[in-house]
């Protein structure tokens, strides 16, 4: 699985951002995605993910109601989205795209946490930066 994550970049407070993660590679429709970031001198955290399903979604408590991730699929590529509105000075931080698989055997399909231990594969991380 490949993922490559796009969309950051410098937003002032208040405003909106979307990032993209294109994943590709065979059977997507058993891994889940998430969104994760790394702020400078904190521990990477996870943000948003969604489940295999598409029916599940968590996030963190940090970002509810503002942040939404969706996953959409053509041919077999699979782009993951992260919509954030109402950006915050402490929304700044590395994000990056991650990926697990968990098809119906593993009794996980249908999961949508959000650890980052739990993550298989990881994309590049792409910068968000909000001004304050």
């Amino acid at each position: 699985v490949q993922l490559q994550a796009s969309g950051g970049g410098l937003v002032q407070a208040g405003g909106s951002l979307t990032l993209s993660c294109e994943a590709s590679g065979f059977t997507l429709d058993y891994y889940a995605f998430g969104w994760f970031r790394q702020a400078p001198g904190k521990e990477r955290e996870g943000v948003a993910c969604i489940s295999s399903s598409s029916s599940s979604t968590s996030y963190a408590d940090s970002v509810k109601g503002r942040f939404t991730t969706l996953r959409d699929r053509a041919n077999r590529v699979h782009t993951v989205s992260l919509q954030m509105n109402s950006l915050k000075s402490e929304d700044t931080a590395v994000h990056y795209c991650a990926a697990d698989r968990r098809d119906l055997y593993s009794g996980r399909f249908y999961s949508s946490s959000c650890n980052v231990d739990d993550m298989d594969h990881w994309g590049k991380g792409t910068q968000v930066t909000v001004s304050s």
